[in-house]
């Protein structure tokens, strides 16, 4: 059996295919187009539409064919404890809908599995759907022998989404490891749980239609889905029992040997470490790229957990301070080459894990301080496993961590209730997963998915055409098919063509009216409710609308102009972005609106006034030189090579559009824009701020609406003038002086109060001492007020003590006593500990009480204990 590296192997199947006839299509990003799913998962997610007969591949392709960059967490917590389970991995695939079945796929899988890979027949294993005998005999016809198939059941061999719905027998391949792999019963075969047999290809046959009552109905176009791991048919291939000694994996394992001083395969702990790093940075890496951000909730948080869970697992075999863009850099380096968008983002993909890592070391420190807290107030000896639970999925502990430091109190851990707190999450995994796998193929955009399959695409004129007829070929009133709109009654009319946009992009949809014999609707917006198909909301103000009408559908032009003044301005301020602050910004979402825009790109602070003046200038230096903008199709690729900005996390066909403004900007889109930049007028920045970590917002306005935010200011500017009787540019000046004036006048007014209102302060700073460990601490009996009363004195003390120090404090109240101690972040950091000074000092006026470094309290009943308390504190201090 010969070797072959990961990019033969990927090489080698996209190239068989091809020549079979597949279109060989790049991979979808993992951002799927589909809202109802979280993360591409599969490499048939991208052709959902082919499958649903949305879309027809073009002639003379019989099918397509990828490697479908895929990220699954669902059994996050089992990476790296096996050889197999990945977060990210490449999935190889070829499908056909409705052009080639069993028989072909058959053919060519046993073909590409012997002759191309070389994997040696008597090696290869088939399994099939118990009822299946069709696919049966195909193998047997192809020189199968008996003993080498098997039958499984529903569970292992049938396919289906959901309980109705496409659905369809499925052939899996496997690779037979030899007997020492195996669990040595005689009955031993493919479905077997041991490690013998490796299944590496599953083909799918969808040739059913599930029905409510059970029953299958044959699909009229039958199709192919197949599946081959990439990792793990390379582990076949390369004679190794992990995916993690594979070329591509072992490389990142050696990347955390160097930086920890570790070899991988001599400690088990150290190995799952470098499994967990060498796996989760692909994922880091490739979700970046497509556009996902660190967050709390949905693709963002998967990120930042895969990010935190490799960071965790770096501390643990002696890796301190930031590291894992020492393993992008060799991600770049093994696959930039077959997905140049890790390449082209690789300086956000930089800056943006430093930020991340950076902020987790903060992180980490919470979540020490929280456990503190949990094993301080613990009354017992066992920590609860939901406590344990937090901190391995909010704070990122690993349980062995929690579990070493707890031991080293004489504290247990529940571990039966944190497993079951695991398991429930798992269960919310796999429901989400089995979700995903179900939306997958769900036709999730109801009786507009219909339209679209009945009519096909709305052909879009928009681009040249502000006024164009049309035919009216569907109505839809209240989530219903009619036929007629009536006067005075809203709906949504679909159109054969239409100069109208539909809001994409960012770019808001036009309004203006659809007109025709004796009738007018009123077009309230434009949205697309299935790629392709457009849909105009509209109020019919006169007449009636009915389907077969033609009419005349008219965009209100000034609206129009607006919007492409703006979209046109968010490149141009995207563009002088990037080369103010530098490479790593990308667009991160945007709206072009008829009034102003906003634009959102990734950066990792505030902007400073400097900033912004200076990005304003660069974007209005382009507007100024009225350069026409230059519109056309290409190649995404062709794209691609000629420095096109592909923006972030934007998904984009084969074929795409470009937008250029001279050599300032160049972006693909699909937006209005307009002809010269000098129609913009000039752009106005009026606001930056953060909505996100590691994300920014700038807002702008431009021509009418830049016009008139400056004369606004002007106003504003001229009416503060007059108030202040001075001339409009001395205002800051003034304003400056008068506010200095003002400051003044308050700090002596401060120093008055504070003079009169003493309570026995002056006599409390006299008592300052020197601590041993070099701060200014006072331990005294102070004036009897209750609690609030006492950390209102530490401020007053902190605020006229000449130097950072800290204070224990005793007060008596009708009988009551108060302890506080209190100590300024540098006494801290030079030892203070006002909780465990608090706790040992407590017990002399028969009380108790708690709190943090910086400031303690406890409440007690013995007034004669007061002395000892603070002799204590002395003893502990002093």
């Amino acid at each position: 059996m010969k070797y072959m590296t990961t990019a033969q192997i990927r090489e080698a199947y996209l190239n068989y295919f091809e020549e079979k006839g597949n279109k060989r299509m790049p991979s979808s990003s993992l951002i799927p187009d589909d809202p109802s799913l979280l993360l591409t998962s599969a490499g048939m997610v991208q052709f959902k539409p082919y499958f649903l007969q949305q879309k027809q591949l073009e002639e003379p392709y019989v099918g397509t064919t990828t490697v479908q960059k895929c990220v699954r967490t669902n059994d996050i917590d089992i990476i790296g404890t096996t050889g197999r389970h990945l977060s990210f991995f490449e999935m190889l695939g070829n499908f056909s809908f409705g052009k080639y079945f069993k028989q072909e796929m058959c053919s060519m899988a046993l073909d590409f599995s012997v002759n191309i890979l070389g994997l040696p027949i008597e090696k290869l294993y088939f399994t099939v759907f118990e009822d299946d005998d069709e696919t049966i005999q195909i193998w047997k016809n192809l020189g199968v022998p008996d003993s080498h198939i098997s039958r499984l059941g529903e569970d292992d061999n049938f396919w289906r989404a959901g309980p109705t719905g496409p659905c369809g027998p499925c052939s899996e391949l496997y690779f037979d490891q030899g007997p020492s792999f195996g669990c040595g019963k005689p009955d031993c075969a493919p479905g077997c749980d041991c490690d013998r047999f490796l299944e590496y290809w599953n083909c799918v046959f969808t040739q059913f239609d599930g029905q409510e009552d059970g029953s299958f109905v044959e699909l009229p176009k039958k199709n192919i889905d197949t599946g081959m791991g990439l990792e793990r048919i390379a582990a076949i291939m390369q004679g190794v029992q992990s995916n993690y000694e594979t070329d591509v994996l072992r490389s990142l394992v050696a990347v955390g040997e160097r930086l920890a001083g570790v070899k991988y395969g001599e400690d088990q702990a150290t190995d799952l470490a470098l499994r967990i790093m060498a796996d989760h940075s692909r994922a880091v890496t490739f979700m970046i790229a497509d556009g996902i951000l660190p967050s709390n909730e949905g693709r963002g948080y998967v990120l930042r957990r895969l990010l935190r869970r490799a960071i965790m697992k770096a501390h643990l075999i002696g890796i301190e301070g930031p590291f894992l863009n020492d393993y992008v850099d060799e991600i770049v380096r093994l696959m930039g080459d077959v997905y140049p968008e890790i390449v082209e983002n690789r300086e956000l993909e930089r800056k943006l894990i430093l930020a991340e890592e950076e902020r987790f070391g903060a992180t980490l420190n919470h979540g020490q301080a929280y456990l503190e807290d949990a094993l301080s107030s613990l009354e017992g000896n066992t920590l609860s496993g939901k406590t344990a639970f937090v901190l391995h999925d909010t704070y990122g502990f690993p349980v062995e961590i929690t579990s070493e430091i707890a031991a080293e109190r004489g504290i247990d851990i529940d571990m039966d209730a944190f497993d079951a707190e695991m398991a429930a999450q798992r269960e919310r995994a796999r429901s989400a997963g089995a979700k995903d796998a179900e939306a997958a193929w769900s036709t999730y955009g109801g009786i507009y998915a219909d339209i679209l399959k009945e009519l096909g695409p709305t052909n879009f004129v928009g681009y040249n055409n502000i006024c164009f007829d049309a035919k009216v070929v569907a109505l839809v009133s209240d989530g219903q098919l009619v036929n007629t709109i009536s006067e005075g009654t809203s709906g949504d009319v679909i159109l054969d063509s239409t100069p109208f946009y539909a809001e994409m992009g960012g770019e808001v949809g036009d309004t203006g009216y659809i007109q025709g014999a004796n009738m007018c609707a009123r077009v309230l917006d434009t949205t697309a409710p299935e790629k392709g198909l457009v849909r105009h909301s509209v109020k019919v103000e006169s007449g009636s609308i009915s389907v077969g009408d033609a009419v005349e559908a008219t965009v209100d032009a000034k609206r129009r102009a607006s919007i492409e003044r703006n979209h046109t301005a968010t490149h141009i301020l995207h563009s002088a972005l990037r080369k103010v602050l530098g490479e790593h910004v990308r667009q991160a979402g945007s709206y072009v609106g008829p009034d102003r825009l906003r634009f959102d790109f990734t950066h990792f602070e505030a902007l400073s006034a400097k900033q912004v003046a200076e990005v304003e200038h660069v974007a209005n230096m382009a507007v100024m030189e009225a350069v026409p903008t230059n519109i056309y199709e290409t190649t995404l690729d062709e794209a691609r090579a000629n420095g096109v900005t592909a923006l972030f996390g934007e998904k984009y066909d084969s074929d795409v559009r470009v937008v250029e403004a001279g050599d300032f900007s160049r972006e693909l889109c699909g937006g209005c824009h307009v002809g010269n930049t000098a129609e913009i007028g000039f752009i106005k920045v009026t606001g930056e701020t953060s909505v996100g970590a590691n994300t920014r917002r700038i807002e702008a306005v431009t021509s009418y609406g830049a016009l008139e935010y400056v004369n606004k200011i002007e106003a504003e500017l001229r009416e503060a003038a007059a108030e202040l009787k001075v001339p409009m540019f001395d205002v800051s000046e003034r304003t400056a002086s008068n506010l200095k004036s003002f400051k003044e006048l308050q700090q002596a007014a401060k120093r008055g109060k504070e003079a009169v209102s003493d309570d026995g302060i002056t006599e409390l700073l006299a008592t300052i001492k020197l601590s041993s460990a070099g701060y200014p601490v006072i331990i005294a009996k102070a004036p009897a007020i209750e609690a609030g009363g006492q950390r209102q004195l530490w401020d007053v003390m902190r605020a006229r003590m000449d130097e950072p120090g800290a204070i224990v404090i005793a007060g008596e109240n009708e009988g009551k006593v108060i302890l506080m101690a209190a100590g300024t972040d540098e006494a801290v950091a030079r030892g203070f500990d006002a909780s465990q000074i608090i706790k040992a000092i407590a017990p002399a006026i028969g009380g108790g009480g708690g709190g943090k470094p910086s400031m303690a309290q406890a409440g007690g009943k013995n007034p004669a204990g007061i002395e000892d308390a603070l002799n204590i504190a002395r003893d502990m201090i002093l």
